[in-house]
């Protein structure tokens, strides 16, 4: 079977995407899975919270100007059957420079199809930059499906009414026509506020069965892990924060039929 291509994205910053991207590719990792985290973001977040150093010319950034392969940028993480292509700063470039290529859209698209056609691999994971600029546009280009991380709170409409403007519009183009909306996370849940329960049913009734079960809660633990380097479950595996992952996770795999 061909590697299927997940893109984790939101184009508001500060609403639990990196820390969704990172924490669900170890759990899928967790539970057998040869997983490949791809971070696209420029902030390069997912590189240090999964404990890899932010090393120039380690990234996709010359791969997507077509200058070698995505193979030969592939790092072992510490987790078993997690492995990485970590993002830099000169990933901010990339912006720039593929706009003022020929076919700019495929460019991540192009040098991804050995790597999904590699038996390596079961998931590729993509951690987007927040915003939908040059290279958010390429990972929906080169995905398969879409999660959208949504916190709590009452922008958050906004941006997926934003983002599905979006997917029609590069499946209408043909740039990426199979692409589709895996589903919606609702993240930085406090349950003990009116506003987060409103939220979250708003949400439900706007989209419907698209909008993933679990709930990621606000937790102390969650916010502190990326600074160990460190996912989740690997940092405090008995917190509410791994739970709601380990669930997530399972709802995924249901989702892709795996």
């Amino acid at each position: 079977m061909p590697t299927k291509v997940i893109a984790v994205a939101n184009q508001k910053g500060g609403v639990g995407k990196t820390t969704t991207a990172v924490n669900l590719a170890a759990c899928l990792a967790s539970v057998g899975r040869n997983i490949l985290f791809l971070d696209l973001d420029p902030q390069a977040n997912a590189t240090s919270g999964l404990g890899i150093e932010k090393i120039e010319g380690a990234s996709a950034y010359r791969p997507l100007l077509g200058e070698g392969g995505l193979n030969e940028k592939i790092q072992r993480t510490a987790y078993e059957r997690l492995d990485i292509i970590p993002s830099e700063v000169d990933m901010c470039g990339a912006e720039i420079e593929l706009s003022r290529l020929d076919n700019h859209l495929l460019r991540l698209r192009q040098p991804m199809e050995p790597l999904r056609n590699g038996s390596r691999h079961e998931l590729i994971l993509i951690d987007c930059p927040p915003s939908l600029g040059i290279l958010t546009l390429h990972a929906f280009a080169a995905a398969d499906y879409l999660i959208v991380p949504l916190q709590c709170e009452y922008y958050a409409l906004e941006g997926v009414a934003m983002i599905h403007r979006l997917l029609n519009q590069l499946r209408d183009s043909g740039a990426n026509p199979s692409l589709e909306l895996l589903g919606v996370l609702m993240t930085m849940f406090d349950g003990r506020t009116n506003l987060s329960h409103q939220v979250v049913n708003e949400v439900r009734q706007h989209f419907g069965p698209v909008v993933f079960d679990t709930v990621i809660p606000r937790t102390t633990r969650l916010a502190e892990a990326p600074s160990f380097g460190k996912p989740i479950i690997y940092y405090d595996k008995y917190s509410t924060g791994a739970a709601a992952y380990e669930v997530l996770t399972q709802e995924v795999l249901a989702r892709l039929k795996l």
